[in-house]
């Protein structure tokens, strides 16, 4: 019997599936003022932040959010823990603590084994004991196209809530996991993909951002997001303009796997979709872009790092902080006063 190809099953795959950021806004404007509020609602979807926050009253918040995509890679285990690890990712960008999930499945089954669904499940609950959280229900259809991620509920004291928004000029940015994850799984899509390469987007995909909670903690945090579907130039353009703020991004100084193998796969013309269509959507903001440098800053991440802007006079305490978490970082840019272009790469 011939391997399944998940990836061969969907029109997209993972996070490069999300719909553009200028599409997005049009769905989400309304049009009518609702009869109520909700003043107990801290983060809604009003600064297109990660999760939403609920205030119990008592210094603490409930953190909800939801997140699925179709196959980012063909293995249905590593499939079900790569979206689950993205889901969860959106409590940790807020500085807070997952507690449970519920499962989110859509299958074809006619056209794949209920066996095949089985090894999804098996490494979202792999992902969840990762992250020390139950997998404590879900709902599941059958659907065109295999879809999978999680429904993530999570827990924060308020004073450590990090939202998208709110640094300052001055801020330095870092980023936790390395670009080039979009550019990967689409030569895997095309079947170009070099076994020795095999490995290296589903770790990075794989790997939990539990430094989020801790970083909760730390004052000098000024903002914090994770860097999915629209690329780090999406996520930036939307801390800049939660922030009232600009950046400068300094190219050679931003986290990318090994140069030499996306250049590889760039010259086979392995670029996602979503690049192109994240690019339409904010590229008029961007100055600085051009090239390779547009296809690595504007690829979709599945499961990417936090983006953090730290206060410049903690910036050697955020990086030993951070080391003594395993994770060599350094500033990739800055913040600065508005001006005419959203953000300058140098």
């Amino acid at each position: 019997m011939e391997p399944i190809r998940l990836t061969q099953y969907s029109h997209g795959a993972g996070c490069g599936c999300k719909i553009a950021p200028s599409v997005l806004d049009d769905i989400l404007q309304s049009h009518h003022a609702l009869p109520f509020s909700f003043p107990n609602l801290l983060v809604g979807n009003d600064t297109r932040d990660d999760a939403a926050v609920f205030d119990l009253g008592d210094g603490t918040a409930i953190v909800s959010t939801t997140d699925f995509f179709m196959p980012i890679v063909d293995d249905a285990e590593d499939f079900g823990r790569i979206a689950s690890v993205n889901a969860i990712s959106d409590i940790y960008a807020m500085g807070g603590t997952p507690m449970l999930a519920i499962a989110i499945l859509g299958w074809p089954i006619n056209t794949l084994p209920a066996s095949v669904a089985n090894q999804v499940i098996e490494g979202a609950r792999k992902a969840c004991a990762d992250a020390g959280i139950p997998l404590a229900g879900g709902h599941s259809i059958d659907s065109p196209e295999p879809i999978f991620g999680l429904a993530v509920t999570g827990r924060l004291p308020i004073a450590h809530l990090k939202r998208n928004g709110g640094a300052q000029p001055g801020a330095k940015l870092f980023l936790t996991k390395p670009l080039g994850v979009g550019i990967l799984t689409t030569a895997q899509k095309k079947g170009v993909l070099d076994p020795a390469h095999a490995t290296i987007a589903p770790d990075s995909m794989k790997q939990l951002n539990k430094i989020g909670a801790l970083l909760g903690a730390l004052p000098y945090i000024q903002a914090m997001t994770d860097v999915t579907g629209f690329g780090l130039l999406g996520h930036l353009s939307e801390m800049c303009a939660a922030s009232a703020a600009c950046a400068v991004v300094e190219f050679d100084k931003v986290p990318t796997i090994d140069a030499a193998i996306l250049q590889h796969y760039l010259d086979l013309k392995c670029v996602p979709g979503g690049t192109n269509r994240n690019w339409d959507s904010y590229g008029h903001q961007v100055a600085g872009a051009t090239g390779n440098r547009r296809h690595i800053l504007a690829d979709p991440q599945t499961s990417g790092g936090l983006l953090v802007a730290v206060d410049p006079a903690h910036t050697d305490d955020f990086i030993a902080f951070a080391h003594g978490q395993g994770l060599d970082l350094a500033p990739l840019g800055f913040l600065i006063e508005q001006q005419d272009v959203l953000i300058t790469v140098i």
